[in-house]
């Protein structure tokens, strides 16, 4: 494993043509296969947890699961409607909605409570979440009655209508994200290497092995379907390592370059940058995966989608820096050495005299690399008094984190998207006329046929006592169904409050806890269960709060395995698995301070929740532990370099974190600039994850790793690298030196 990237580089080296080929050839027959098998969305089967799931599953074995609904309100543009106008508009769009292929049937209109607005329910054929795809006829039928109706308001919503909405909002706001970032990371690398053929590598590179990951991740949802949100991940993570690991491997090169002034070959460059770096990057891109696959262990189809895009592209991003980067920098310097050739052959023309080549130090890769004073004043404190400089920092970042104990997580429906969609504003209509849409319970019940009479009679008296509570909704007659053989009866309850709400939440409370109990769930021999929005939302977090310790245990478990293994040393392990969980506490308590009060919602433009999306601690503290990774096995493996070098471990700490310092700083700068983007994102669940990602990475490359980790490598020094320390060698590194051949004595090519 340690010689392999050195032999990848190598061979790439040596056949840049073929490995440059063979990249893009990759590249194109993943997205090929992809788009040629399509992507397998996840169903409503894949969503099923707790007792709603299970609820859910009862409900489909009678064919009485929820179907997709859409509801068209129609109301005067002033005042009351006007009743036969408005009777001959529900029939005329009841007459268009029937005859389409993708509707079941069409419900009676039914009218407002006030006789402000009438409404008509459109159930529409195929499973639930099939819907969205659907929908779009039914909203030109709308439209169309619209336009015949030019005085009433003829409008659309349901669930079909705002998935759609959603899709369309979030494919907007990715399209906005990739404006924003793909500028300001050009530019962070320009700023790096002062070259614009060498600022547009790492983003060639990213936007290719997005690409391919795009491609592998259609055909990895045939085995772990794709609840649409993979395509989400891969871009934000991609973006974001893909430039990081590029930038760490030119970097090196760029050093080893100015190092040999002109004495080394592009060849024996890279292999001496893979030999460093090439390695380095190995174990990051392994210690992310492993971190990232512990997700799977939550048993959920949106945390293994997000898995399986964040492996599928940080395995193609370590991929591309091993194969194609060298055989691009092996062409790119011999480009610069042959322009460095002709100038100096103008030169002599121009000046009759002899021709010297001069050599190409720095002219591949832009300017002489080197750390600047801003990176020496971070690093004064923990030089100078690290004692006083670990405890300061470490109660900032306890301070920063402490808010975290407050957090509440809440599972965010449909009445927190954003009011941009049209859908959503015509729910809040639609709603505010017919309040028992809100929120449904679903009770269903499973029985022997012969006992539906006695179901149906305990279905009735937990009606009535539903309907006598004020939590429930009092107008709203609740509805039974039955399947054809007589097993399956669902009981529908209205809720006229929003799902996120206290009173919502209450009233399922009630519900399982005591209306059940004496009622149906009193029958012996009678499986009962309750689903709906609420249920749903309740459930899940609750599943995913039982998992949390699990995933969290092996995620601690594997990032030291994975450390030991990279660095041979216990002690560095546990000191990466500490700073990793201080750097996640932190963002994730600055997380809670932002978005679960209001005093940011202007700053930020969202809606708080008054809670935390109940995906985003879990899914954030998995990917900040694989990010940490990152930096800490960089400037751990500069300072190990320089131990080997024979420094001392002070001199060997001073001197890694000094070299490593700027390359480590401009590639949080891409992914603060990638993360941050999100910010400005609908979503707020998105949001959110964008803010702490970005919150977190600049915190764990500016404080975590040019404060903290120094100042505690300092104070143990030689105990860092219990129970193994590094080889002290004097004069070189450890590394094999490739053979020297300069400019004039081998043929360019």
């Amino acid at each position: 494993m340690r010689n392999r990237p050195v032999r990848m580089a190598r061979w790439s080296a040596r056949h840049p043509w073929s490995a440059i080929v063979g990249w893009f050839v990759f590249v194109v027959l993943c997205l090929g296969a992809g788009m040629a098998t399509g992507s397998n969305a996840a169903t409503a089967e894949d969503f099923r947890v707790g007792e709603a799931g299970h609820a859910e599953s009862m409900a489909a074995e009678g064919a009485l699961q929820r179907r997709p609904t859409e509801h068209v309100l129609i109301r005067a543009r002033s005042g009351g409607p006007d009743t036969g106008s408005a009777a001959a508009a529900a029939r005329e769009l009841t007459d268009r909605m029937a005859a389409l292929p993708e509707v079941a049937e069409v419900a009676a209109p039914v009218r407002s409570r006030d006789g402000h607005a009438l409404r008509v329910t459109v159930v529409l054929k195929g499973a639930e979440l099939e819907g969205r795809k659907n929908v779009v006829p039914l909203l030109a039928q709308t439209a169309k009655v619209a336009a015949d109706h030019p005085d009433l308001v003829v409008e659309e919503t349901g669930s079909p209508a705002i998935s759609k909405g959603v899709n369309d909002q979030r494919a907007d706001d990715l399209a906005l994200s990739e404006r924003l970032t793909l500028p300001v990371t050009l530019v962070i690398l320009l700023i790096v290497f002062g070259s614009a053929v060498m600022a547009g590598v790492p983003l060639l590179l990213a936007l290719s092995s997005i690409a391919a990951s795009l491609g592998l991740a259609m055909l990895a949802s045939h085995v772990l379907p794709d609840p649409g949100v993979g395509t989400n991940m891969i871009l934000l993570i991609g973006l974001a390592v893909g430039v990081d690991y590029t930038l760490f491997y030119l970097e090196r090169e760029r050093e080893e370059r100015a190092r040999a002034e002109g004495r080394l070959s592009p060849e024996a460059l890279v292999e001496l940058a893979a030999a460093t770096a090439g390695r380095a990057i190995v174990a990051s891109g392994l210690a992310v995966i492993v971190s990232t696959a512990t997700l799977y262990l939550a048993t959920d189809v949106i945390f293994s989608s997000l898995a399986t895009g964040t492996i599928l592209v940080v395995a193609v991003a370590v991929a591309s820096s091993l194969t194609v980067l060298p055989a691009l920098l092996v062409k790119l310097g011999h480009r610069a050495e042959r322009r460095a050739a002709r100038k100096a052959t103008r030169r002599a023309r121009r000046g009759g005299g002899q021709v010297r080549t001069k050599p190409a130090t720095a002219t591949a890769t832009g300017r002489k690399p080197g750390n600047g004073r801003v990176f020496a004043a971070l690093l004064r404190p923990a030089r100078r008094h690290p004692a006083i400089t670990l405890c300061v920092s470490v109660l900032l970042v306890l301070g920063m984190a402490a808010p975290v104990l407050g957090m509440k997580l809440i599972d965010p429906g449909k009445d927190t998207f954003s009011r941009d969609i049209p859908a959503m504003r015509v729910h809040d209509r639609l709603t505010a006329a017919f309040p028992e849409l809100l929120v449904k319970h679903e009770v269903v019940v499973r029985s022997a046929p012969d006992r539906t009479p006695e179901v149906r009679e305990a279905l009735a008296e937990l009606s009535r006592r539903a309907l006598a509570d004020p939590l429930f909704a009092p107008h709203a007659e609740p509805v039974v169904r039955t399947s054809a053989e007589g097993r399956i009866n669902v009981l529908e309850l209205a809720v006229p409050y929003p799902a996120p709400s206290d009173p919502a939440i209450e009233s399922l409370d009630r519900l399982r806890g005591e209306y059940l109990p004496a009622t149906v769930g009193a029958l012996p021999g009678v499986e009962v269960a309750v689903s709906g929005d609420v249920a749903r939302g309740r459930d899940y977090v609750e599943h995913e709060s039982r998992k949390l310790p699990l995933v969290i245990g092996f995620l601690l478990l594997l990032t030291f395995v994975m450390t030991v293994w990279a660095f041979r040393s216990v002690v560095i392990a546990l000191v990466g698995v500490l700073l990793n969980l201080l750097s996640a506490a932190a963002s994730l308590g600055v997380l809670v301070l932002v978005f679960q009060g209001t005093w940011a919602e202007e700053l930020l433009d969202f809606d708080s929740l008054g809670a935390i999306a109940s995906r985003v601690p879990l899914f954030l503290f998995v990917i900040l532990f694989g990010l940490s990774m990152d930096y800490q096995v960089f400037v751990v493996s500069r300072i190990k370099e320089a131990r080997d070098q024979g420094m001392t471990a002070r001199a060997a700490v001073l001197d890694g974190i000094t070299r490593s310092a700027r390359v480590v700083t401009s590639a949080a700068l891409v992914m603060v600039t990638v993360f941050a983007a999100f910010v400005f994102l609908h979503l707020t669940e998105m949001k959110q994850m964008g803010f702490c990602l970005a919150v977190a990475v600049l915190l764990d490359a500016v404080v975590v790793r040019m404060m903290i980790l120094p100042s505690i490598l300092l104070l143990l020094g030689e105990r860092a690298w219990w129970p193994r320390r590094p080889e002290q060698q004097t004069g070189t590194a450890a590394v094999p030196v490739p053979p020297v051949a300069t400019p004039s004595t081998r043929p360019v090519g």
